[in-house]
Parts: C-alpha cells; sequence; structure tokens
C-alpha cells in the first residue's frame, strides 16, 4: 500500500537529476565540492548498475582510464579512479600492470564505490512526472519511493529550478527479430542479457551472434573460447560491409573533444544528420585488440589441420524469423552486395543489435507545450546541453547521452562525460565552477583562423622595436 505524497522542504532545490548511469554520476561527483548547490539524484533501480550482462571476463572499456566520472575536468577529485585505487591499496599494482584500459568489471566497480560513497543519491526512486509551475517558477517532480521488491512504497514531489536527464539508454531490437525475443523454450537474448543467459546459449547446439559491433565480437569471442575445437557451430552476422576496427588514430579520436562537439552544433540539422549516419567506425567499431584476440582464437584452432566450425558473414541483414517446431529459429538472410538470400537454422540468438536512446516523451509529457522541436520533431538542445524550452519557463532542462542529433558522436562517449557534466554545472551556477579548456584538438574542423582558438595567455609575446638612446 502507497503512502499519501511526502513533499520535500517547500524551498525549491537548485538541481534535481534523474537517472543515475556514469553521465549523472560524474555530474553528482563534480557537484559534490559545490557547497552552495542543493542536489538530488533519482534512480529506480535498486543500486548502480553499468550494463552488467556484458561484464565479460577480460573485455575492456574503450576509452582510457583518465576518461573517468571527473579527471579530465578535476584531476585532484576525491572520485577519481586512482582515488578509488588507493583506497583499495592497489595503486601499485596497477602502476605495474600498465594499463591505460581497463576492465568493464573493474569500471563498473569503481562507479559503485563512488555511488556508495556520494550523499544526494537516492536509489529506488522512479520518477513519475514533470512539471512546470508558473505560479512558483519552479519544476514539480514527482516520484514514487520502491521497496526492496520493486513495489510502490510511497509517493514525493520535489521542487527544483533545473533538472538533468541521465536516463540511458535501452537494448535496441530490430523489428524482424523482435516476435523471438519471448520465445519460450528458445534462448533469444539480447547482448545486453547475455550473462544472465549464457549458460543457456553455450548448451545449445547451434548459436548465432547478431551484431557486427563490440559487443557482438566480445560476445562471439566469449561463446568461440567456451566450445569445443571443430565442434563450435557458430555463426557471427552483421550488416556492416566488414567487422572493421574502430577510428582509433590520434586524430581521429579528435572528434570526441569539446572542439569537434561545438563545431558539430553550429552545423545545420541537415548536414548533422548526415554525418551521424556516416560517422558510425567513430564510436560502433571494434577494437582492433578483440578483432585480433578472435582472429588467434581461430588460428589456434586450425594448428593440427582442419578448420573451426564457425562462419563469420558481414553484409547480412535478416529480413524474417520464425520458429521452427519449439526449439529451433530460422533467420532468413539477405547479402547487401550479392542481392542473395539464405535461410539459416539455429537453435540460439544473440542479439548484439545495440541501444538507443531512451524515449523522453513519457517523461517530459507535461512540459511538451513549452519544449522547441526540430524539424524531425527531436528537442532542440542548446550548446550547455539545455533543452530549449519556451521563453516563459524560466528554469532549466539539460540531457546527458540524449543528444546525439544535436552534438555529435561524443554524445554517448564516456570520455566527455566529465567535461560535460563541468558545462552544466557552469549553466547552473551561473560562474565558471570548473575552468574549462578554450582548445582540446589539434584539428580545425572548419574555415576558421586556429589563431583565433588559442587561449590568450599562449599567444607568443609581441616585442617592442628598440630606439636609438635608450
Amino acid at each position: 500500500m502507497t503512502h499519501p505524497p511526502r513533499h520535500e522542504p517547500e524551498s525549491p532545490r537548485d538541481l534535481v537529476g534523474i537517472g543515475i548511469g556514469p553521465s549523472n554520476l560524474s555530474l553528482a561527483a563534480l557537484a559534490h565540492p559545490l557547497a552552495e548547490l542543493d542536489a538530488v539524484f533519482y534512480e529506480q533501480r535498486p543500486g548502480f548498475d553499468w550494463h552488467p550482462g556484458l561484464l565479460i571476463d577480460g573485455a575492456t572499456i574503450q576509452v582510457p582510464f583518465l576518461a573517468d566520472l571527473v579527471t579530465l575536468v578535476d584531476p585532484s577529485s576525491p572520485w577519481s579512479f586512482l582515488s578509488y585505487l588507493r583506497t583499495r591499496d592497489r595503486l601499485f599494482p596497477f602502476y605495474f600492470a600498465e594499463r591505460f584500459h581497463i576492465q568493464r568489471a573493474e569500471y563498473d566497480a569503481y562507479c559503485r564505490w563512488v555511488a556508495e560513497a556520494l550523499p544526494g543519491l537516492r536509489f529506488r526512486h522512479q520518477v513519475d512526472a514533470v512539471r512546470w509551475n508558473p505560479d512558483r517558477d519552479v519544476f514539480e517532480v514527482d516520484h514514487t519511493q520502491l521497496d526492496a521488491d520493486g513495489e510502490a512504497e510511497a509517493l514525493g514531489r520535489t521542487y527544483t529550478r533545473n533538472i538533468v536527464l541521465g536516463v540511458g539508454t535501452v537494448p535496441y531490437v530490430p523489428d524482424p527479430l523482435r516476435p523471438l525475443v519471448d520465445t519460450p523454450g528458445v534462448p533469444v537474448v539480447h547482448a545486453a542479457d547475455y550473462l544472465d543467459h549464457r549458460d543457456a546459449v553455450l548448451a545449445a547446439g547451434h548459436v548465432t551472434v547478431v551484431g557486427s559491433g563490440q559487443s557482438g565480437a566480445e560476445v562471439f569471442l566469449d561463446l568461440l573460447r567456451h566450445r569445443p575445437a571443430g565442434r563450435e557451430k557458430l555463426h557471427w552476422i552483421g550488416r556492416t560491409e566488414a567487422f572493421a576496427p574502430m577510428e582509433y588514430s590520434k586524430l581521429g579520436l579528435e572528434h570526441f573533444t569539446p572542439d569537434y562537439t561545438r563545431y558539430f552544433h553550429a552545423l545545420t540539422e541537415p548536414v548533422r544528420d548526415r554525418l551521424v549516419s556516416t560517422q558510425w567506425q567513430l564510436h560502433k567499431g571494434i577494437d582492433a585488440g578483440t578483432l585480433a584476440a578472435i582472429h588467434d582464437e581461430l588460428y589456434r584452432r586450425t594448428l593440427h589441420g582442419g578448420w573451426p566450425d564457425a562462419v563469420l558473414i558481414p553484409g547480412v541483414r535478416v529480413r524474417t524469423a520464425g520458429r521452427i517446431a519449439t526449439t529451433k529459429i530460422e533467420l532468413h538472410l539477405e547479402h547487401l552486395q550479392q542481392n542473395s538470400r539464405s535461410r539459416l537454422t539455429t537453435d540460439a540468438v544473440v542479439l548484439a543489435t545495440g541501444y538507443r536512446e531512451r524515449p523522453l516523451a513519457r517523461l517530459l509529457a507535461g512540459l511538451d507545450p513549452y519544449v522547441r522541436r526540430d524539424s524531425s520533431e527531436r528537442p532542440r538542445i542548446d550548446q550547455d546541453f539545455r533543452i530549449m524550452l519556451d521563453p516563459s519557463v524560466t528554469g532549466s532542462v539539460y540531457v546527458q547521452n540524449a543528444e546525439l542529433h544535436s552534438h555529435g558522436v561524443g554524445a554517448p562517449d564516456l570520455g566527455l562525460a566529465a567535461w560535460r557534466s563541468a558545462t552544466i554545472l557552469n549553466a547552473v551556477t551561473g560562474k565558471e565552477s570548473y575552468t574549462l579548456p578554450s582548445r582540446t584538438a589539434f584539428t580545425s574542423f572548419g574555415l576558421e583562423d586556429p589563431a583565433d582558438r588559442v587561449p590568450s595567455a599562449r599567444q607568443p609575446k609581441r616585442l617592442t622595436p628598440l630606439v636609438d638612446g635608450l
């Protein structure tokens, strides 16, 4: 039974964060030392949980450890990854390990450490509605406190001047495969839930992995390592023209800098939309180390003659899919270059088909009349990650990892999380709470004078001509 609504103090908070993933956890960590800022963060899950189904042994995150929650903005923060290692007496082992890219499980453990220590985080709190109260010039955030079983325990309402949405993404399943997800008796799982169903997938006679990105590669490699040589019975298929490596050259990585984000935001909407669709290899390719590990494992299985029973086919899409009897699945495939079609019978499917931004329509329904939208009905988002609202709304709603259409490929990148959080906090506090770099890339992405982008302190000094007699 739920209790009557519980109202927090009448004075509005400065900031309410909705969702506690890496983005809003970064914001909370950087907000913590700002004593003048009254902030609270709500999350419906019982605790921090970062892609638990993909914490495969040995899998690493694709950004260096410096891309933690705070370091690229405040290296002295007590919430840095190095501070976490110090509290665990692991600084020297990490130093000798010489790891620039840490394991996913270690990144998850680090974030859990921050989430358990930071005040102002309210887990088991489901946000139900957001409204603007024009009489008080504040937002109303209605939420439900959940018990240990996920059932409603109490209702509450918080007033705030600013909101930051960090509700994350949701697993994406293509239309042809949606009917299979709930198929009883046949393991069809999204990669997001892979570890929860790993034993059932490994026990299947034949397994198909759909998706040619990093998750698909990691799942395929894990399955390959745990299937008997010569009897692997694996298929790995994907739509991309190749199992392509992620763009990881040093200049290529400059697409994940504040400089590029600002450049992208200033482009016209049609140009931005066209760019996003062509830049998939910047953030959807496969780590070269993972590709090498897959090839090494396949090669190792040829040492005594024969080839592994593993089929890797890029450039293939699933047209339709259906059950055969009660224990098998038939995938109808189309090769995009050959314009040929085929059928594949399998006993289990892992859908490494990625994620999509979580829809904001339900959460922002109460603000819908105030939201300014682009030609595709997406919220317009300004340079400071603020949804553009009607001028009558004096408060601000910011977004994290929901601005791919306006800010480009860096939107979901962990390496920009601290900078984005600091940008938002500077806007919320109305001052330079964090000093941010004015230049972050050697590349000039537009036809502007690079000298104009160099901080004044770095400009060469002009010498005063000497005068005779002085």
